[in-house]
């Protein structure tokens, strides 16, 4: 499955923006163990791709491998393995990327994966963290990346196709070593590079295919090319309203279930998160606010990162006092405070991660992030008197322990106790340690408003992507029966430099709520539970 590489360019894929609170980190506890993969199909497709980068529309090749299993059973939840996403950006795609004092680049990857099933389809993620690597003085740039990838179950009968599809590379540009670190030079930049898979691409990007059920191959027969990610797949057999081989009715107007893509290939249904909402042992106060946060949280000893799902917040919103004196700007602090909330404890609801430990075993952990004192939001927000824009710095300090509750190997439950956690809390360098000693997590978001147009980057109120860098603490309490996992966990786990970027959704504020109406987007549910429910980014 090769092609060299389109000359004609497409349209960048549009991007929007999400709208973000406090953050959260979620880490594997991996062990190593031996695995032995069998009635899989290896996979591996190069694919030509147009990016559009500062200097205009360049042709790049994405490289695919994963192992797939040979056939499925209907219903039954499967996920592909050994993922690499491997990207050759052309030498001119380099020359984009210079800048002072810079001498490598760290990357992540966001592959949307078309998935189909007869005339059904849905759209996976397939995300992936790259190692830093050197810019090259010449020739082309290549990154090499790996990551979360959802399950993904066949609804019925019929051939299971996943096909490649747009393409967004974040990539993040580091400091020569040895360079000054003053303000101007200690942040050499970032950029984002959106690649579209060229019209040439062979089968239309096709990456595998896994027969689902005991019958022959999809009812029009041989495989055939699916319909691009997003399509309502309107072109295949009539409704019929018998059931799809779920044993569930199909629902009015659609001739085919979607493939159920198992994780976060978009937002999640409200009956997917846990509640969020003020009650009588949480009464809520005039400042009251409640959101829901979710993200990722990169793990470097495991080159992956880790996915909270939606977790809710309740947050008390403090009142403005005036800041330093300042003839440009007028400036206002403000200091709020935020729990989580799930069954009346100060904590996430209960999550999953998989990881490959040493790349090839399966290790699959159910944790929990714990608050062991009060969340802490600091705001300054600066007027312009020029012109009265408006600038919001917000720094989010969080005590946060991670406590392990089950760890299976390839599929044996290890006993890790009912004690197992991080020794203190997860921890990052604070701007202002004088003021803010211990150990806690710390992110930090920005947020732009110009008069008469809507605001960019991260408001307490209206949300947005918050983002730090933690360092995981060693274990303990990890083990029974006289089993001591501490050392494996800390071995396998704990260490600095993990990237973390939590996104928050619109807060719901409960004392003046805004509902649904053809004149506003919605902000509360009608009991007073955040409106929207955000997706994860990198």
């Amino acid at each position: 499955m090769k092609a060299t590489p389109a000359a004609a360019p497409r349209p960048s894929r549009s991007r929007v923006r999400t709208t973000s609170i406090a953050a959260f980190v979620v880490l594997a506890a991996l062990v190593p163990t031996t695995a032995a993969a069998t009635g899989t199909q290896e996979v591996e497709a190069e694919l030509p791709y147009v990016c559009a980068l500062p200097s205009g529309q360049l042709p790049a090749t994405v490289r695919v491998s994963a192992e797939f299993p040979e056939r499925a059973r209907a219903g039954e939840a499967f996920t592909p393995s050994g993922v690499t996403t491997t990207v050759r950006l052309p030498a001119e795609a380099v020359a984009d990327l210079a800048a002072p004092d810079a001498a490598e680049v760290r990357a992540a990857t966001r592959l949307d994966v078309g998935v189909a099933q007869n005339t059904a389809t849905a759209t996976a993620t397939w995300r992936g963290t790259a190692e830093p690597v050197a810019l090259p003085e010449t020739g082309p740039l290549t990154l090499v990346a790996t990551g979360d990838v959802p399950s993904v179950a066949g609804r019925g009968d019929g051939d299971l196709t996943f096909s490649a599809g747009a393409l967004a590379i974040d990539l993040a540009l580091g400091a020569a070593e040895g360079a000054a670190t003053d303000a101007a030079t200690a942040d050499p930049g970032s950029l984002t590079v959106d690649c579209t898979l060229a019209e040439d691409a062979p089968e239309r990007g096709l990456l595998a295919t896994v027969p689902v059920g005991t019958g022959a191959p999809g009812a029009s027969g041989a495989p055939s090319s699916p319909e691009p990610a997003g399509t309502s797949g309107a072109s295949g057999a009539p409704d019929d309203g018998q059931p799809d081989g779920t044993g569930e009715p199909r629902p009015e107007g659609q001739s085919e279930r979607s493939p159920k893509v198992l994780e976060n290939g978009g937002a999640p249904d409200r009956d997917d998160v846990p509640p969020c909402r003020y009650d009588e042992q949480h009464p809520p106060t005039d400042v009251s606010l409640n959101a829901y946060i979710t993200g990722y949280a990169n793990v470097n000893k495991m080159k992956g990162a880790a996915y909270l799902p939606p977790s809710c917040v309740l947050i008390e919103q403090g009142l403005p006092e005036p800041g330093p004196p300042d003839p440009d700007y007028l400036i206002f602090d403000t200091v709020s405070y935020a729990d989580f909330h799930y069954e009346e404890r100060k904590q996430t609801p209960p999550f999953e991660a998989t990881f490959l430990s040493f790349d090839f075993a399966p290790v699959k952990a159910t944790m929990v992030m714990e608050q062991t004192g009060p969340m802490r939001i600091d705001s300054r927000m600066k007027i312009r008197l020029s012109d009265f824009t408006t600038i919001t710095d917000t720094y989010v300090r969080a005590p946060l322990v991670l406590r392990v509750l089950d760890l299976e190997v390839n599929g044996t439950p290890l006993d890790v106790g009912s004690g197992c956690r991080t020794r203190t809390s997860l921890t990052s360098k604070d701007p202002d340690p004088a003021h803010f000693p211990g150990d806690h997590l710390v992110l930090y978001g920005r947020g732009e408003q110009t008069v008469g147009l809507p605001a960019t980057g991260y408001l307490l109120l209206s949300g947005g992507a918050l983002s730090g860098e933690m360092s995981v603490p060693a274990f303990t309490g990890c083990g029974s029966d006289g089993e001591d996992l501490d050392r494996l966990l800390t071995a396998s786990v704990s260490g600095p430099g993990n990237f973390v970027k939590q996104v928050q959704g619109q807060t719901c504020a409960i004392a003046a709520p805004v509902f649904p109406s053809p004149e506003n987007e919605g902000q509360c549910t009608e009991d007073l539970q955040p409106y929207e429910i955000p997706v994860a980014e990198r």
